[in-house]
C-alpha cells in the first residue's frame, strides 16, 4: 500500500508522481499539469516531500552586470566535421551536454566515433564509453572508418560509478556515452533505461560536465513513435537536443537541431552513410535528382527547405487504371494526407481526373517532404502522369495549394529560387508576387492550379469528358 503523508488536519494524503517528467502534483490528474502527458500520474510508494522554507544565506558569487560576465568560457571548438558544427552553432562548447537521438542503425555511433577521433589531442583527450557493445567491436568500427587516435580513450562500462571513475582517471575534454539508457546506478532501484535510472545517470553526468568544463555527448534511444525514450525531463536538462534522421535503406542522413542553447534550431546537417563511415554533404541536392537525356512524364522538381538549407528535390508520380473498387493511394517520402488533398484539388479545380486510378507518389533519394511548399510540384507530377505529357525541361515548381484551388505563397521563395538557379534550372512556377528573383531565372506566377497547369502545358479535362 502506498505511503501517505499527514495533512495539517491529521488525515492521510497520498503522494503522486508523473512517470514522464517526474513532477509531483498535489493530487491525481489524468493529464500531467507539467508535461501535458496523459495517463502518467501515478500514486507512488514514497511519501510526498513536506513543504519546506529555505532561509537566505550569504552569496558566494554575487550578481554582476551582464557586460562584465566572462563570455569566453562559452566559445565553441570546431570538431572537424563541418556539417555537425553547422547544427551545433560552430562546434562543441566546454561544459555543454548534447543529446543525440535516433533510430537503431541510423549511424549515431559511427558519427560520434568519428567526431571523438577528430577532436582528440594531447591537450584535450576524449573518452568514449560504450554500454551497448564491447570495446573490441568499437575498435573494429574505428578501423573501418579511420577513427584511430592515441588520444582517444575507449572503455566498455554500464555502471555509473565506474563511468565517473573513468572520468576521474582520464580527465577528458570530451565524453561520449553510448548510450544513456544502458548505464545504471547501483544506488537506484530499477533496470537500466527506466525513468529513475535515466534521471540519475543524466543528472550525475551533467554535474560532472559543468564542474569540469567537459563537453558531453549522450546517445539516446527513441520509441517506436519516434520520440526520445526516457523522461521528458532529460530533454529539459541538456543544453542541446539533436535528432538523427534517415531511412536505413537510403544513403542520406539528417542531423536536425531541436533545442540549442548555443545556436539556431533551424539548422540541418546532411550526411551520407557508406561502407567506409559517414561523411558530410555540403551540397546534397544531387542525391535527390535523376539525370535524364529526355524528359519523362510524371516527374517534377521542387525546392524544399530543410531548416535554412534549400534542397532541390524530384517528385515522381504514377497513375494506372485499376479494377479495385477503392483505388490505391501510396506514398514514399510524402505525407499521405497531403497527397489526398492535392489529388482532390487537382480533380476539382484543375480538371485532371484521377479518381478511378491507382496513384503512387515518391521522392528521389529517400528525402522526406513534409512542408506544404511541395504541393504544387506534386500536383504537376500527378497531372503529367495522368496526361502522359512530360513537363518542360528544367522546370521547378514551388507553392502551397489551398482547397479552393489557389496557389499560396511559401516562406523563403527567393532562397529557393537562388538554389535552383545555381544548379542550372532556368524556369519556375511560383505563387503570385514572389519578390526579387535571380537573374537568368524565368518565373511564371500562378494564382490558381489551373494557371499552373496551363503554364506547364498540361491539357486539362472536364468531368464527363472521354
Amino acid at each position: 500500500m502506498a505511503a501517505r503523508t499527514r495533512t495539517p488536519g491529521g488525515r492521510d494524503r497520498p503522494a503522486y508522481r508523473c512517470s514522464e517528467c517526474g513532477a509531483t502534483p498535489p493530487k491525481w490528474f489524468g493529464r500531467c499539469p507539467e508535461c501535458q502527458t496523459w495517463g502518467t500520474v501515478e500514486e507512488v510508494g514514497g511519501a510526498a516531500a513536506p513543504v519546506r522554507t529555505t532561509a537566505a544565506v550569504p552569496v558566494t558569487s554575487p550578481a554582476r552586470p551582464i557586460p562584465q560576465v566572462d563570455g569566453t568560457v562559452a566559445v565553441a571548438r570546431p570538431t572537424g566535421v563541418d556539417e555537425f558544427d553547422r547544427v551545433l552553432g560552430g562546434g562543441l562548447v566546454p561544459g555543454a551536454v548534447i543529446l543525440l537521438a535516433g533510430e537503431p542503425g541510423v549511424g549515431k555511433s559511427t558519427l560520434l566515433l568519428d567526431v571523438a577521433a577528430r577532436t582528440a589531442t594531447a591537450e584535450q583527450r576524449t573518452l568514449y564509453i560504450t554500454g551497448e557493445e564491447s570495446a573490441g567491436q568499437v575498435r573494429l568500427r574505428a578501423d573501418r572508418i579511420g577513427a584511430l587516435n592515441e588520444h582517444l580513450y575507449l572503455a566498455a562500462d554500464s555502471n555509473l560509478a565506474s563511468v565517473l571513475g573513468q572520468i576521474d582517471d582520464v580527465k577528458p575534454s570530451l565524453l561520449v556515452l553510448d548510450s544513456v539508457q544502458t548505464v545504471a546506478s547501483p544506488e537506484i532501484d530499477g533496470a537500466p533505461g527506466g525513468m529513475a535510472q535515466v534521471r540519475e545517470v543524466a543528472g550525475a553526468l551533467i554535474r560532472a560536465s559543468k564542474e569540469r568544463a567537459m563537453t558531453t555527448l549522450l546517445v539516446g534511444h527513441v520509441t517506436k513513435d519516434g520520440q526520445i525514450a526516457g523522461p521528458r525531463l532529460l530533454e529539459h536538462l541538456v543544453d542541446v537536443v539533436l535528432n538523427f534522421e534517415g531511412d536505413r535503406h537510403a544513403r542520406l542522413r539528417l542531423v536536425r537541431g531541436v533545442k540549442n542553447r548555443f545556436g539556431n534550431t533551424d539548422e540541418v546537417g546532411c550526411f551520407e552513410l557508406h561502407d567506409e563511415g559517414i561523411t558530410g554533404l555540403s551540397d546534397p541536392s544531387g542525391l535527390f535528382l535523376t539525370r535524364r537525356d529526355t524528359p519523362v512524364s510524371g516527374t517534377c522538381l521542387t525546392v524544399a527547405l530543410e531548416g535554412r538549407r534549400p534542397l532541390v528535390t524530384e517528385v515522381q508520380a504514377l497513375t494506372v487504371e485499376t479494377a479495385l473498387p477503392t483505388p490505391r493511394r501510396t506514398t514514399s517520402g510524402l505525407d499521405s494526407s497531403r497527397m489526398a488533398t492535392v489529388t482532390a484539388v487537382l480533380e476539382q479545380h484543375g480538371g485532371i481526373v484521377v479518381g478511378k486510378r491507382d496513384v503512387y507518389a515518391a521522392t528521389v533519394g529517400g528525402v522526406r517532404l513534409g512542408e506544404p511548399a511541395a504541393d504544387l510540384s506534386l500536383a504537376l507530377a500527378l497531372a503529367s502522369a495522368a496526361s502522359g505529357r512530360p513537363l518542360p525541361s528544367g522546370l521547378v515548381a514551388v507553392g502551397e495549394l489551398g482547397l479552393a484551388g489557389e496557389v499560396r505563397r511559401v516562406t523563403g521563395i527567393q532562397r529557393r529560387l537562388a538554389e535552383a538557379e545555381r544548379l542550372g534550372f532556368r524556369h519556375a512556377i511560383v505563387p503570385a508576387d514572389p519578390g526579387k528573383v535571380p537573374q537568368g531565372m524565368r518565373v511564371i506566377e500562378a494564382r490558381t492550379i489551373a494557371d499552373a497547369l496551363d503554364a506547364a502545358r498540361i491539357p486539362r479535362r472536364r468531368r464527363g469528358d472521354d
